[in-house]
């Protein structure tokens, strides 16, 4: 089993990534938390602390874990010591910046390239 632990629901991904993902088997969102910005530390090593329960009850192959920093370094620390395969998806960042009518405007895509294992 692989979990999407991100703010990013498959439903959205491209081709190439969900097929990625499937080397690690079924794939299931599991929705990053709504982490407050006024939280403390403790607060959220509490929240990595729940979620990693969570997660490691479901034996998964690999978890893609991306989002707010604190939190995701807490999460993938335990996921590590439990065992588990934990990635970060990389991409290529294509931009596109083009001029009409006097407006400038930028357009920045992300293509998926790769998931890239954490180590320790």
């Amino acid at each position: 089993m692989f979990i999407n632990h991100t703010n990013h629901l498959t439903q959205y991904w491209s081709q190439e990534q969900l097929a990625a993902a499937h080397q690690y088997g079924e794939i299931i969102d599991l929705p990053f938390p709504s982490i407050d910005p006024q939280a403390s530390s403790s607060a959220v090593m509490d929240l990595a602390q729940e979620y990693a329960g969570r997660i490691i009850a479901l034996h998964p192959s690999a978890v893609l874990c991306q989002g707010e920093f604190v939190y995701c370094h807490a999460l993938v620390e335990r996921l590590l010591v439990a065992g588990i395969t934990v990635l970060a998806a990389t991409s290529e960042r294509v931009v596109e910046e083009f001029s009409h009518n006097g407006i400038n405007e930028k357009r920045v895509n992300f293509q998926f390239v790769q998931f890239r294992e954490y180590i320790r």
